[in-house]
């Protein structure tokens, strides 16, 4: 019997999937808000939960990370009753087993979580997953989580990986963890940085060359793909790849067959690839700067890297690794921080995420020398300045006030008119503020605030807001 739990303020909702469950003979738990479903994760394993967008005390969607970090990890069906293609986007990528929109047939509502259950009970039968080898991969968020779980799966795979992710996130960490974890791990791993690529070598130091094909050429060389023979090749930061080479190199992908420049016969190199980029290759695609049958072919497996933004409650872990192998470097006694410091460090935004994050504590270690403990006061005094004015940000100079505050008793304004200036003024604060926390992206900023793209947009031009 498997528990499930249910969490939509509509009563009759809830009587009807509890029913269901029942019929099906597995045991519901319900709950109308999105607090009390939390807690009662918390505190019981569940193997399913149904869980509603729209509830009394928040967004369905924002407790979806913590509902699959509870306990056994349930899965979630997401329902809704106003379809959402961006939530619905950001509900996947964040776990969820399947996606429904309000109002739906019991028979809708019951074919996914008969999927789940058998899912879960084909997993219990699975043998024990094997240990991952992390190295330096740092944190237990779920977003982090969420990472490990797809690199044990490329793991087990010769797919080809497309790893997304800001710069400083650690895509290069990720191609070597799938690396290690593989069954090329005791092969080589070759490291191939596309905007390094100098245009008129580019073909010779991928596919080698023949002594005497160019100018220069003195010896034979053999190129890049053919030193991953048996291994991973990392093409790193793989938007750069010029578009001329492109072509040439989605039929070694196809074939693992290619001629050094120069050659008369082609040689077959076995190698997995692992591809990395910071740039939207989707969006490339669309533009016709990347060519999308190289883009479909790369992306056998996708690994989307949170920034470091958004994995706050890995920051502890993250700031004693590394301050723990920063002492060792420089041979240093080992340093405690203070509650300010850590406090500091997870109030920035990290445009530089964890490579940021390490530079940082580098200046913190020389500014503190041979104190034993670091305060905020040691940090750079950009990010000090940048978490101070954060915290002090008030709404904008000129900032609209109400008719109320201005006019005599005798001209005082409608409740009508009132109403919609505070309500303007509100909607023009929270946007701001919202695309200020989302860095201008569209799709968390829809999410989080339950608008379509083109009523957004709407409201970005009538306030006179950018995405920026």
């Amino acid at each position: 019997m498997a528990a499930i739990l249910i969490i939509d303020d509509d009563p009759m909702i809830l009587r009807l999937l509890a029913r269901m469950v029942e019929k099906m003979g597995h045991s519901p738990t319900p709950s109308q808000t999105l607090g009390e479903g939390l807690d009662l994760a918390r505190q019981n394993p569940y193997d399913v939960v149904f869980l509603d967008v729209r509830l009394p005390d928040g967004n369905g969607l924002d407790g979806l990370p913590e509902l699959r970090a509870n306990g056994a990890g349930p899965e979630v069906i997401i329902m809704t009753g106003q379809g959402d293609p961006d939530g619905a986007e950001l509900a996947i990528k964040n776990g969820a087993w399947d996606y429904i929109e309000k109002p739906a047939s019991v028979d809708k509502m019951r074919l996914p979580l008969l999927r789940a259950l058998d899912y879960r009970h084909e997993r219990q039968h699975q043998a024990p997953p094997k240990v991952l080898k992390r190295e330096d991969i740092v944190g237990d968020s779920p977003a982090i989580q969420a990472c490990l779980e797809t690199m044990a799966q490329a793991a087990a795979s010769d797919g080809n990986v497309l790893i997304n992710g800001e710069t400083g996130t650690g895509k290069e960490l990720f191609a070597w963890g799938i690396h290690r974890n593989s069954g090329r791990a005791d092969k080589s791993f070759v490291v191939v940085d596309c905007t390094a690529l100098p245009e008129t070598l580019v073909e010779s130091l991928l596919f080698g060359h023949v002594r005497g094909s160019f100018t220069g050429a003195d010896r034979s060389q053999r190129g890049l793909i053919e030193q991953a023979h048996g291994g991973t090749l990392f093409l790193d930061e793989v938007g750069e790849l010029p578009l001329t080479l492109q072509k040439s190199f989605l039929r070694v992908l196809q074939e693992r067959r290619f001629r050094p420049v120069g050659g008369n016969s082609e040689i077959t190199s076995d190698f997995r690839l692992i591809a990395a980029t910071n740039r939207d290759l989707e969006e490339m695609v669309a533009q016709g700067q990347f060519r999308q049958d190289l883009f479909f072919r790369l992306r056998t497996f996708s690994l989307e890297l949170p920034p470091l933004r958004e994995r706050g409650e890995d920051m502890p872990e993250l700031v004693n690794h590394h301050l723990t192998r920063l002492c060792q470097r420089y041979k240093l006694r080992p340093k405690g921080f203070a509650p300010d410091f850590l406090e500091a460090l997870q109030a920035y935004t990290w445009p530089g995420n964890v490579r940021e994050l390490v530079n940082v504590l580098e200046r913190s270690l020389s500014a503190a020398q041979d104190e034993a403990i670091l305060y905020a006061y040691h940090l750079p005094t950009y990010l000090r300045v940048e978490v101070t004015k954060a915290a002090l940000r008030r709404p904008e100079q000129g900032e609209p006030r109400l008719a109320i505050e201005l006019a005599p008793l005798e001209q005082m304004p409608s409740l009508a008119k009132v109403r919609d200036e505070a309500a303007a003024a509100a909607e023009r604060r929270y946007l701001r503020e919202l695309l200020a926390r989302t860095h201008g992206d569209i799709q968390k900023t829809c999410a989080i605030s339950e608008l379509s793209r083109g009523r957004l947009y709407a409201l970005l031009k009538k306030h006179g807001l950018s995405r920026k």
